[in-house]
């Protein structure tokens, strides 16, 4: 075995360390590998908050078991306290707080966080300057490290570099006759050129050369080299009518079983979920293609509060899924009851006779994991708060003929672990991004109200 180089013997030029926070650890439990052949030191406090969360019964839970089973199998290799070299390269350590080191003052009471410091300033104190980096997705950690003079970063391979301007629309000026053969035939062929420059499933605003007001709304076919045309969907879906072209083009996405995976993203009030579910209810209930519709979204902390609330499951569920079943109300709700009917229901809203029937499901992610759900409609709202690992848990659940939709907001994130480069619907929309199977609209214009809008643009 190579000799474990010490942090006043850095060896190679560059060679850095790198001491890891906790909550880097319980976003990626694949941390460890990730920092090539640079050397890793985990404060023992790490470890001891780590035990904190591993009983707990969600991803966070499920991700320091895993930290927790790899450090185990690192100490084969030899003593955590020395150092043992990674698979891929570097070294790792677990490191006591300094008995001799002090934050200086301001820094408050003995804490957790405070510990983590104290180690992080001991360490840089006897390398090189800038050989110690601390790495930590706490903002706040963050500053305090940088108070200290102690070099630090946010977790990088949190992130993703993606367009922000890839809305799934472009714009393309043609000459007139092609609008008017795309009206006539249903799609057109576009020239080699033009084609390599769109997206798989893009969406594509037709404008005449030099006749501003001739327009046609097209679907980029790569593998037919084709655009075909939008539907109008004027008979609407499940009651639901699009007032603007983006809510059209997601329309066209949600309504084709060819298309397995939908992202929607946008403003509130734009109608992502609203028309993910009317689409959902047609699919499932008139036309058979699904066997059931699937409606969840995350419960954050994801599974962890349930426990806290009065009542039953169902109790318990209702202050988190309240906006699903405002929009389930809305279509299929008690304002098409007449009030004989809704008094010998007992007073139950419209969608439960679809909830008994095994036609709608209602329920939040953490009963996800685990299950395999062939040919069903899985729509996930707010997935916006939902790291990339646990966004591909829910992805791999898919079964054969599952049709997938994930909808948020990337700029209205309650998980602190996350933010709008780093959450999985971001994470979704920039990988899947191209894909035969896959499609994505952003919803521009706010539809709930007048007052929404103005309020969701001014305020």
């Amino acid at each position: 075995m190579s000799p474990v180089p010490s942090l006043e013997d850095p060896g190679e030029p560059g060679r850095r360390t790198y001491v890891l926070d906790t909550n880097v650890l319980l976003y990626d439990p694949n941390a460890l590998t990730v920092f090539e052949d640079n050397d890793l030191v985990i404060p023992i406090t790490v470890i001891e908050e780590i035990d904190r969360f591993k009983k707990d019964l969600n991803e966070t839970g499920r991700n320091a078991r895993s930290v927790s089973r790899q450090l185990d199998g690192l100490r084969h290799a030899g003593s955590l306290s020395r150092g043992v070299p990674l698979p891929g390269g570097g070294t790792l350590r677990v490191e006591m707080p300094p008995a001799d080191y002090n934050l200086p003052p301001g820094f408050g009471p003995n804490s957790h966080d405070n510990h983590i410091l104290s180690v992080v300033v001991a360490l840089a104190r006897r390398a090189p300057r800038g050989a110690v980096v601390f790495v930590t997705r706490d903002t706040n950690m963050r500053i305090k490290a940088d108070a200290l003079s102690v070099p630090t970063e946010d977790y990088e391979h949190a992130h993703i570099s993606f367009d922000e301007s890839y809305a799934g629309v472009c714009e393309l000026e043609v000459d007139g006759p092609l609008i008017d053969r795309l009206y006539q035939d249903g799609q057109l062929e576009l020239d080699g050129a033009r084609g390599e420059e769109l997206v798989a499933n893009e969406f594509v605003v037709l404008k005449a050369a030099g006749q501003p007001r001739k327009s046609a709304l097209a679907r980029w076919r790569r593998a037919d080299g084709r655009l075909q045309g939008v539907p109008r969907f004027s008979e609407g879906v499940w009651g639901i009518r699009a007032r603007n072209k983006e809510q059209l083009f997601a329309l066209d996405l949600l309504m084709d079983d060819a298309i397995s995976l939908v992202t929607l993203d946008g403003v509130a009030g734009t109608g992502k979920t609203l028309m993910a579910i009317a689409a959902g209810l047609q699919r499932v209930a008139d036309a058979g293609s699904f066997r059931r519709l699937v409606v969840s979204r995350p419960i954050f902390p994801l599974g962890r509060d349930l426990g806290y609330l009065p009542g039953d499951v169902g109790e318990k569920l209702n202050p988190w899924m309240k906006p699903i079943f405002d929009n389930l109300d809305l279509l299929v709700g008690d304002q098409r009851d007449d009030a004989d009917r809704r008094r010998r229901s007992g007073g139950q809203p419209g969608y439960q006779a679809l909830i008994d029937q095994g036609m709608l499901e209602v329920e939040p992610l953490t009963y996800i994991r685990g299950r395999s759900m062939p040919r069903q409609f899985l729509l996930v709202d707010e997935a916006q708060n939902l790291t990339p690992h646990e966004v591909k848990t829910v992805i791999t659940r898919a079964g054969e003929g599952t049709k997938i939709v994930l909808t948020g907001d990337p700029y209205q994130i309650d998980n602190p672990y996350v933010d709008a480069t780093s959450n999985g619907l971001t994470y979704v929309i920039e990988r899947m991004k191209g894909e035969e199977i896959a499609g994505h609209v952003t919803l521009r214009k706010g539809e709930r109200s007048a007052l929404a809008e103005l309020a969701a643009a001014r305020l």
